[in-house]
């Protein structure tokens, strides 16, 4: 099942299932057109724990070496924006990147899970770019501005169940049609039962709250007016335009 939340003609918010086509949504035994409706983030994040450097490949293009445990960062409600929503990136900058990424919806309030029951507390999957302002991110600690600007987190369509998406689920990016990042799930470093089980011995997950679980080798700058998917398989195709005042 693979759920969206959109907002119909008449304003009205819904969460139903988008079909296998991509072009019906079906939601309180009503079924909507989905190239005539607004897609929403299809959850709600209180925030998006991201990891950096857990794909070995990304960590050889960036000359870092392979961490002994996950690299977290934080971004906030305030980076989220939604399939098809127009981006606008911070101005005056010389590198801001795409950065695709296989991200995990909470289902469950999690504090202290173990890795072995991390799967209980998860909802589903979703795709997500972890825009990336280097100017600053190399300049900074904490990358505030470098990560956690407004918008810096695109996500959706949909949330996917885990049994819609393969356990070497491929993870690629275009960017205005031409092929930039193309990898797997299975290239991961660290699992999804790992970030779970780490994140929630420092931090409690809400219900909605998103990891996003890095990003594969290819990241590279955007430029104003380009159009960037994400695709991940079993979860569909996020699309986003870029604006750089």
């Amino acid at each position: 099942m693979r759920l969206a939340r959109f907002r119909d003609a008449d304003g009205t918010v819904h969460r139903g299932e988008l079909s296998d086509d991509d072009s019906e949504l079906t939601a309180d035994g009503e079924t909507y057109d989905a190239a005539s409706v607004e897609f929403l983030p299809p959850s709600d994040p209180s925030k998006i724990v991201c990891v950096g450097l857990n794909y070995a490949d990304h960590a050889e293009e960036q000359d870092a070496d392979l961490p002994d445990r996950p690299m977290l960062f934080l971004k906030g409600p305030n980076t989220v924006a939604a399939h098809e929503e127009t981006v606008t990136l911070p101005s005056g900058k010389e590198r801001i990147d795409h950065e695709a990424e296989f991200a995990v919806v909470m289902g469950e309030r999690a504090k202290g899970v173990s890795a072995d029951e991390a799967m209980e507390y998860v909802e589903g999957y979703t795709c997500l770019n972890d825009l990336s302002n280097r100017d600053d991110q190399n300049i900074e600690q904490n990358w505030v501005r470098g990560k956690a600007f407004d918008q810096a987190a695109p996500f959706g369509p949909v949330v996917a169940t885990p049994d819609e998406v393969p356990e070497d689920a491929r993870v690629s990016l275009r960017v205005n049609g031409e092929t930039r990042q193309d990898s797997s799930r299975d290239q991961f470093i660290f699992s999804v039962e790992e970030l779970v089980e780490e994140i929630t011995t420092y931090v409690t997950l809400e219900p909605g709250d998103v990891i996003s679980t890095g990003t594969p080798a290819g990241v590279a700058p955007l430029e104003d007016g380009d159009t960037v998917e994400v695709e991940v398989e079993g979860i569909g195709t996020l699309r986003n335009d870029v604006r750089i005042p």
